[in-house]
């Protein structure tokens, strides 16, 4: 297939944080991955590894990569027509998720997904939270009530719904359905959790909330979160990831990335000098 060629501007190789901390072993290494949809070429060569139990944020402007990344990490993108991976590799616990070999259902099961805008099902809020272990087969009522409690309280929304467990979970607010989508996601226990901008529809009330269980929740599950909100991604993250028209320009802990970018562009960006 013709692959476009690129008039883009070379841009310098992503910098690694400039701490003396030491830095966790990564549980996903994404390597030199590149990303078509048909002839348009998303992501080029893109490189990071992502450590366990800390939220990664990925910021730049729209259109810059960020949620084909995102979807690449548990094959979403596999959904679309003539989107591929052309090359390079992404893996979790050094196994390649794009190996032939790889079940893309318990993949998903492990990478947990929440979307920009809430997505409850037209459901009881109970029913909500049991979906997926119900296609797991679990049909024990003591094991799906231990689950659905587990699951609220993670995703702090316990204590609001306890007693509206069987209505609509259509009828909470904008940011209760958030936090219940952050639970239905949580119940299948996955490893990782990906947050596709899961603020960007709420008011500022409801977005302190879910930015308070982001934090929270990095004690049990590794985040990577899209945001193009400059303050939430400083507010809930360990790193920052900078993508620009597809690259990587920037990849460092977040404070370095905000207050002493190695890079101009990645500069002007934080600053709000562009985007």
């Amino acid at each position: 297939m013709m692959k476009p060629s690129s008039a883009q501007v070379s841009h310098p190789q992503p910098q690694p944080a400039e701490t003396d901390a030491p830095v966790p072993p990564p549980l996903i290494e994404i390597e030199d991955l590149e990303f078509y949809y048909g002839d348009i070429r998303a992501l080029d060569r893109v490189s990071m590894s992502i450590p366990a139990h800390e939220v990664t944020a990925l910021i730049g402007p729209s259109g810059c990569g960020k949620t084909t990344l995102l979807r690449c990490i548990n094959r979403m993108n596999d959904l679309i027509e003539e989107a591929s991976v052309t090359r390079g590799s992404i893996k979790i616990h050094g196994v390649d998720i794009y190996r032939p070999d790889v079940d893309v259902m318990a993949l998903r099961k492990r990478v947990g997904m929440v979307f920009q805008k809430s997505n409850p099902f037209p459901k009881s809020v109970y029913e909500n939270i049991t979906f997926g272990l119900n296609l797991q087969g679990v049909r024990s009522k003591t094991q799906l009530d231990e689950a659905v409690e587990r699951a609220l309280r993670a995703a702090a929304l316990w204590d609001e719904v306890k007693d509206r467990l069987h209505e609509s979970g259509l009828s909470l607010s904008g940011g209760q359905q958030q936090r219940l989508c952050i639970a239905r996601a949580i119940a299948v226990e996955p490893e990782i959790i990906l947050m596709d901008e899961p603020c960007s529809a709420l008011d500022p009330v409801a977005t302190a909330r879910v930015e308070e269980l982001i934090y929270s929740l990095k004690k049990n599950y590794t985040i990577v979160i899209v945001t193009h909100n400059m303050q939430q991604a400083a507010r809930c993250s360990e790193r920052a990831a900078f993508l620009y028209l597809g690259k990587l320009i920037e990849y460092n802990d977040t404070q370095t990335m905000f207050l002493k970018p190695t890079n101009a562009q990645t500069e002007a960006y934080v600053s709000g000098r562009f985007g």
